[in-house]
C-alpha cells in the first residue's frame, strides 16, 4: 500500500521546525504546500485512484515531487 512521503525525515527537520519556518517565510509555505499536493498525487497514482497510469507518467510525477522537495532544500538554505 503506497505512503505518504516523510518530507520531514529527507530534510532532517522537525514537524515543528518546519512549521516556524513556514509561518515565517511565505515562499517556504508555499513550496511545501505544493510539495504536498504533488506527494498526494504520486500517492493516488501509486493506489491506482488516479486510473490506469503508466509507469512513465508515474516516473514524471516522482521527479515533479523530487524538484519540488529541492526547492525546498534551496529556499531552507537561503532563503530569499
Amino acid at each position: 500500500m503506497p505512503v505518504k512521503h516523510d518530507l520531514f525525515a529527507d530534510l532532517s527537520i522537525s514537524k515543528q521546525d518546519l512549521t516556524t519556518r513556514r509561518n515565517s517565510d511565505r515562499k517556504l509555505n508555499q513550496l511545501v504546500t505544493q510539495y504536498d499536493e504533488i506527494d498526494a498525487e504520486v500517492v493516488k497514482a501509486e493506489s491506482g485512484s488516479l486510473g490506469d497510469i503508466s509507469d512513465d507518467q508515474l516516473k514524471k510525477l516522482k521527479e515533479k515531487r523530487l524538484l519540488a522537495k529541492d526547492k525546498i532544500v534551496k529556499q531552507l538554505t537561503y532563503p530569499v
